[in-house]
């Protein structure tokens, strides 16, 4: 053979072998002292977002990424174009009734972006296009809606949108009689109102380093004056503004993880000053709502899963308050829906949710029931303080998305629209279950898991296990017309509904945070236990999943428990706990001691410490591992997912695959913006996942 063939082969065997090689991130030496010890972080370079070295690091990860999972891609393609296939994607949402017009958005086959409507009257009027995003962004690789707000005339809409993935909301106004943009913009915009005279818009901007919403200002259509009107200081506190739904109030409201504060205003009287509703106080949560000359309160004061209680604005002093609702054990008490002719109570309680509707008239309460024994119901939208029925949104792991009108004179629910689920889906051929799995310290833990008809439980199926737990926000059971593609391929899944969520009430989020942390992370491993010894999976074919905080869940019971799981998809994971909790110069940091601690004081710096995934990192064997993130995140920076993949790969024992797979291009938290976009992603992720647990069509 010519020695030019043999210098050639050998190439690309170098080539190919470099290929197969993970990337080896630079060890730079960077030292800080904490409480008197010093810490050592050979990574921290990786935060400096504008050094090329570290745009180079990311691409390499990509690059082997790829290389290593290009035999992925058929499978990948066969899952897009299944699940894509289960969507109807030309489509139009159920109408909402405002002020004479019918508001809806709808898609088209082939368009990333909904595109926001409304008709006069009725749906055989001429059709106005409100937002069509797909024009908006048609240059732009990311584009995200904010708010969307019309003015009471229903003449004007003022929305923000953001063309990074960084939550950097800009302004916009359109004048609906004319179609035209107006020039009244601002920047960084987190919430927006409109005054009862059309005309003055109230805004909420965020600080440009920490991202706090901190700032409201007035601004009058036309001039070129924002004026500042409050700001807040705290630290610990984020605000917002918001109007009541018989538009005769303004709220500000200033929250922490911990204590709330209200600020009224008429909004018939924009250039009045907002009135302190009651002075903040240590503890207490409390949040406004307005009907009929009542102001509503809805306030942890006489119990921590919430009461409602109601004020005379004229004098809305708490003396003057009376129980409208009674604080339950058992309930906690989600939110109070007011309407001119009656209430709706949104609660949970038993990891389920309910509403409650009440008629003023007749002052009697009626629950809306709900045919399955695992669900999920939400208010669906509606705007209309007059009406007299009520939208919500009722789905299950196995019922698609359903959107009913409850009328309160009959008592009755309509169907207005289910999502349609193309490609011959059966919900009968499917099967939801409730299950309890007892923690070690004795608690319940409830789990939600669906398979198809046909699961054997002999420990030899695959299992995908979801968990989140973190700032009350609980996991409700809802459908998803891509899971059906795991479900028929024989896994069944399920969702840990562990301790830092709601969904046992306001005492399960006080029992996952703060010095009581790491009972998430053993809740979902016992949940894990659970699972496997009632032979629903086995430890060689489980695979797990968590994002944001839920990916501090994956990297945290992944240290504890290696042995115990198949694969990880670790998404936007907040593993890098210690470093990001001790920068107050950081988004959300300061705000966020109030869920996870504040490191500065030693007792929460040595409990946070011993969970942190970063720092407990170890030379040992561990599951495959994914981890997914965006350049362009501004919850939990790229610096997390990079350092942790980066250090991990100088301490893993095993040829377990660790990958990393980083967006470039602009896209945010959530990833990509685009409906197609998301959908590639969610292929992927699928795709590797069932091929690690033994799944490979």
């Amino acid at each position: 053979m010519p020695l030019r063939y043999v210098l050639l082969l050998g190439l690309l065997a170098a080539l190919w072998v470099a290929a197969q090689t993970p990337p080896v991130a630079p060890r730079i030496e960077h030292r800080e002292v904490r409480h008197g010890a010093t810490v050592v972080d050979d990574y921290f370079w990786l935060r400096e977002k504008s050094n090329p070295k570290v745009a180079e690091y990311l691409e390499a990860e990509n690059a082997y990424t790829a290389t290593m999972t290009k035999d992925l891609l058929p499978f990948s393609d066969s899952l897009y174009k299944e699940m894509l296939g289960r969507i109807k994607q030309t489509d139009l949402s159920v109408p909402v009734a405002r002020r004479g017009y019918l508001y809806y958005s709808r898609t088209v086959e082939g368009k990333q972006y909904p595109i926001e409507c409304r008709r006069k009257r009725n749906m055989e009027t001429p059709e106005e296009v409100l937002l069509d995003m797909n024009e908006l962004g048609k240059d732009k690789k990311f584009v995200g809606l904010g708010g969307f707000v019309v003015s009471d005339d229903q003449n004007l809409v003022a929305y923000t949108v953001d063309f990074t993935g960084f939550r950097q909301f800009a302004l916009r106004v359109k004048d609906l009689r004319t179609g035209q943009t107006l020039p009244d913009t601002t920047e960084r915009v987190t919430s927006l109102a409109w005054a009862g005279d059309n005309k003055t818009l109230f805004v909420v901007t965020e600080d440009a380093v920490t991202k706090r919403s901190d700032k409201l200002w007035r601004h009058v259509l036309g001039s070129a004056k924002f004026e500042e009107i409050w700001n807040e200081k705290d630290e610990l506190y984020d605000i917002e503004i918001g109007k009541t739904r018989d538009l005769k109030y303004l709220f500000l409201q200033s929250e922490a993880k911990d204590t709330s504060e209200a600020r009224y205003l008429r909004a018939d009287r924009p250039a009045d000053t907002f009135t302190v509703f009651l002075p903040r106080e240590k503890g207490h949560r409390y949040y406004l709502d307005h009907r009929e000359g009542l102001f509503y309160i809805r306030t942890n004061k006489s119990g921590r899963n919430f009461a409602v209680m109601t004020a005379p604005e004229n004098n809305p002093a708490p003396g003057n308050w009376k129980v409208f609702l009674a604080h339950r054990d058992d309930v906690r008490l989600q939110n109070i829906d007011l309407f001119k002719d009656f209430a709706v109570s949104v609660e949970k309680s038993n990891a389920l949710d309910h509403l409650r509707i009440y008629d003023f008239k007749s002052s009697v309460w009626k629950e809306i029931a709900y045919p399955e024994p695992v669900y999920s119901v939400f208010p669906g939208g509606t705007p209309d303080y007059e009406s007299n029925t009520y939208r919500y949104n009722y789905q299950s792991l196995v019922t698609s998305s359903s959107v009913f009108d409850y009328d309160v004179n009959t008592g009755k629910s309509t169907l207005r629209k289910q999502q349609e689920v193309l490609g011959g889906y059966d919900s009968k051929q499917y099967v939801c279950e409730r299950l309890w799995a007892t923690a070690r310290d004795g608690v319940k833990v409830p789990i939600s898991i669906v398979y198809k008809r046909g699961f054997v439980r002999n420990g030899k199926a695959p299992l995908f296990l979801y968990g989140y737990g973190s700032y009350g926000f609980g996991t409700p059971p809802t459908f998803s017309s891509n899971r059906v593609s795991l479900l028929d391929r024989g896994m069944a899944y399920a969702i840990a509904h562990i301790r830092g969520g709601d969904e046992m009430g306001e005492k399960w989020r006080e029992d996952g945070m703060l010095m009581k942390k790491q009972n998430s992370f053993f809740d979902f491993i016992d949940c894990a236990e659970f699972l496997i010894r009632g032979k629903w999976t086995s430890s060689d074919r489980l695979a797990i999943e968590g994002g944001s905080a839920g990916g501090l869940l994956m990297g945290a019971v992944v240290n504890m428990r290696p042995d115990l799981f198949r694969a990880v998809h670790a998404a936007v994971p907040f593993v890098d706990v210690m470093n990001t909790m001790m920068d107050a110069t950081l988004p959300l940091t300061v705000g966020e001691y109030l869920e996870w601690g504040n490191p500065n004081e030693k007792p929460a710096y040595d409990y946070m410490k011993t969970y942190s995934p970063y720092d407990n990192l170890e030379k040992r064997a561990y599951p495959a591992i994914l981890v997914t993130t965006s350049f362009n995140d501004s919850q939990v920076m790229y610096w997390e997912p990079a350092k942790y993949v980066a250090r991990l790969r100088t301490l893993k024992t095993d040829s377990n695959p660790l990958l990393l797979k980083v967006k470039m291009d602009p896209a945010g938290h959530g990833g990509a913006s685009g409906r197609y976009d998301r959908l590639h992603d969610t292929a992927f992720e699928y795709s590797w996942l069932l091929t690690q647990v033994g799944i490979t069509k």
